[in-house]
């Protein structure tokens, strides 16, 4: 089964538990980041837009904001939900729009879930003008590992708390049930992967950010100790030469 017919499928539990303020992480730091990096950035894509909550507040700062996404149910909630932004049904992989038309063109956590990982960066490269900003939010490399997880061992004294990984450098599919009959198809891929890749199209990596779990997901997850040494999001801003 394809990631687009999962999310279909799936899209409304997305919209309950991770938009319109429900989530700590996109409020608290996925959204301020994305205004700090790109606000006032001109023409602005967003790929993957989802319910549109990082489009409506980068259109806020004055951004002409575009939304592209696959999923038509939050199409249709991004609609409803107005703002400013426009939003159009489409794919990563066929962006359609002329060569160098945006000044700034964003991803958050879209692009673990494309399978053409080339040609969804050959793409962002071709609509980005020259000195464009491309902002590239990813669940972290590590946390997408298959078998990765935390251990609780118990086989030493004191007991620790720790990280696993599974094999990082094999590119790898999964389909992990992220709630209850709720299954989500992902992607892992090195960190490498990305970067390479972005390289070969043009787009040169300026800053990178592995920041510490916010408070209100801390709050959330007891269960994890040590859950601040961790992180869960990657944030790379690559610019096109």
């Amino acid at each position: 089964m394809t990631s687009d017919s999962l999310w279909d499928r799936h899209a409304q539990w997305w919209i309950d538990g991770f938009t319109d303020g429900a989530d700590p992480e996109y409020e608290e730091q996925i959204i301020p980041l994305a205004v700090e990096e790109l606000g006032g950035s001109g023409r602005v894509l967003d790929i993957g837009c989802g319910d549109g909550q990082i489009a409506r507040a980068l259109a806020v700062t004055g951004c002409a904001v575009t939304g592209i996404d696959p999923t038509r149910r939050n199409l249709e909630v991004a609609r409803e939900r107005a703002g400013g932004p426009e939003y159009l049904e489409g794919s990563a992989t066929g962006l359609p729009f002329g060569n160098a038309h945006f000044d700034a063109v964003m991803a958050c956590l879209v692009f673990e879930h494309i399978d053409d990982v080339d040609a969804a960066i050959s793409e962002v490269s071709r609509v980005l003008r020259p000195g464009g900003r491309f902002s590239f939010f990813l669940n972290h490399p590590l946390l997408q590992t298959p078998g990765s997880g935390w251990i609780d061992d118990h086989m030493v004294e004191p007991p620790e708390q720790y990280w696993r990984i599974g094999p990082y450098l094999v590119e790898t599919e999964s389909i992990e049930e992220v709630e209850l009959g709720v299954h989500i198809r992902f992607l892992h891929r090195p960190l490498s992967r990305y970067v390479n890749t972005m390289i070969a199209h043009g787009l040169f990596l300026e800053r990178m950010v592995e920041p510490e779990p916010p408070a209100g997901f801390l709050e959330r997850a007891p269960e994890y100790p040590f859950a601040r040494t961790v992180p869960r999001l990657l944030y790379m801003r690559a610019v096109k030469r």
